[in-house]
């Protein structure tokens, strides 16, 4: 086979679905791989559903995930136009299928939108299911019938001729050889009544024109794939390898669908996501590397990418597994980074004259993906209405009674503190530890408690006191002794 080329062809339609970016990275890592060139190509044959603003959403995408094609409509490789609308107006499409007429692959159809429903209501199974496949009306046309058709400038599609006897045989990398009977395959239409090419058609070509060496999709293509396959031989060309993926469902099992909440890119960028650790995830959609390990960067993914090892079975996309993800590349963000994404959400909740970066810092191995800061942070802001039973800690041996002791033990040592630091609140504190003879948890649990009013916080009490502050943190350790009292 030829240097590996393969193509990203996306429609402009909205939002980029996950299975979408998962076809353009398994696109990529096959063509770096194998040191080929990885093209992008914008099929808008669809102009019903085309949406100006998804080009858009394509562009930042793909440069958001590290995508960086070799070819496209930025940057011409000598296969342009890389828009299939600006290729349809060379007349390619209609030429070539004008060729598969001539050779009888093909046939104008001249049939209205009234017959064609007609014949899905007459045609149906006993179980009342509409078979949605076509009649051959049109292929038995006269050429006379034909020519005045065209003459008169009635509306037409041309469609694809296909045996209806016999089988047809195709490859495919994931699910090998598969046949079918040709009688169940449809007479697609090949050119519309607008003139513009079906997205099958248009795929064919313009892969054979582009040399195009594998293409990657959803495996509910596998359908199609035999009509692609009698477009190539009708033409003499060579078929591409193809690899169909599996399909991608929720937790449920269902088909991942808008409803899920996480289905398109911007919906996972808009949750808190890191690109980086998207296109992690994303890739393990149906493929397994070789080693036992989950966590690769882009450039990693490239080198141990084998697409044979794709699975046939669906792939189900796993939120919590993709926030524990997220989790660990936020965990590995350089600081610098990480405040960009961390700082403006910590603003919305932290009004206060604190040090927001040492908040960060204590969120940041503590988050799975950055709305999860809101919740972590909102004591610092003011302190919550919390139940007295909080001081109550079988693990760390607090009560109410031995808690309220410890706080007021505490408050008169804090205020004669000096120095407000991390280091000396722990020394004070190791120092009451060491002459009670007391755990750590049975001080830092009723302190914590006190200056937080939560059970579960982003640091321990040494560092959440220090960006309290000495006044703050003594004002809500006399506000926990004063709830204790009166519980007591």
């Amino acid at each position: 086979m030829s240097r590996v080329r393969t193509r990203f062809a996306p429609s402009p339609t909205g939002r980029m679905h996950v299975g979408n970016l998962r076809t353009a990275l398994y696109e990529y890592l096959i063509a770096k791989h194998a040191d080929g060139s990885f093209v992008l190509r914008i099929e808008d044959t669809d102009q019903e559903r085309f949406v100006p603003e998804a080009l858009d959403i394509i562009y930042h995408t793909m440069e958001l995930t590290g995508l960086v094609h070799d070819e496209g409509p930025d940057k011409d490789g000598g296969y342009g136009p890389y828009v299939q609308s600006e290729r349809m107006k060379s007349g390619v499409y209609l030429d070539f299928a004008k060729q598969l007429v001539e050779k009888g692959e093909a046939y104008y159809c001249f049939c209205t939108k009234e017959r064609l429903d007609s014949l899905r209501a007459s045609d149906k199974t006993e179980s009342g299911k509409e078979i949605a496949k076509y009649d051959k009306h049109c292929l038995h046309l006269s050429k006379e019938e034909i020519a005045a058709n065209l003459a008169a400038g009635k509306p037409y599609v041309i469609r694809q001729n296909n045996p209806e006897t016999g089988t047809t045989t195709f490859h495919d990398a994931i699910y090998g050889d598969i046949t079918v009977d040709n009688e169940e395959l449809d007479d697609m239409v090949l050119i519309k009544a607008d003139g513009y090419p079906t997205y099958n058609f248009a795929n064919v070509i313009d892969d054979h024109l582009m040399n195009i060496t594998h293409v990657v999709r959803g495996n509910e293509y596998l359908s199609s794939a035999p009509k692609y396959n009698r477009l190539y031989e009708a033409f003499g060309w060579e078929i591409p390898e193809y690899v169909h993926c599996p399909i991608i469902t929720d937790e449920n099992h269902k088909k991942l669908s808008k409803r899920s909440g996480h289905s398109s890119v911007e919906d996972l960028l808009e949750q808190g996501f890191l690109p980086e650790a998207i296109v992690n995830f994303v890739a393990l959609l149906g493929w397994s590397p070789s080693e036992d390990r989950e966590i690769f960067s882009l450039e990693e993914l490239v080198e141990a990418f084998d697409y044979h090892h794709i699975s046939k079975s669906p792939a189900v996309f796993d939120i919590t597994k993709a926030k524990w993800m997220n989790g660990e590349y936020i965990k590995a963000m350089d600081m610098e980074r990480y405040l960009e994404y961390a700082l403006p959400l910590i603003r919305k909740v932290v009004t206060k004259d604190y040090d927001l970066v040492k908040i960060a810092e204590l969120v940041k191995t503590r988050i799975e993906v950055f709305p999860d800061i809101a919740e972590k942070i909102d004591f610092f802001d003011e302190l919550p209405e919390y139940d007295a039973d909080m001081y109550i800690h079988k693990k760390m041996k607090t009560n109410r009674e031995n808690s309220l002791q410890v706080l007021r033990d505490m408050l008169p040592r804090l205020e004669e503190l000096s120095e407000y630091s991390i280091p000396s609140i722990e020394a004070l504190c190791k120092e009451y530890i060491a002459e009670h003879e007391l755990k750590n948890g049975r001080v830092l649990w009723p302190l914590r408690t006190a200056v937080s009013g939560k059970q579960m916080t982003p640091g321990g009490a040494y560092e959440i006191m220090e960006i309290l502050g000495k006044e703050e943190s003594l004002l809500r350790i006399r506000k926990g002794i004063a709830l204790l009292e009166r519980e007591d």
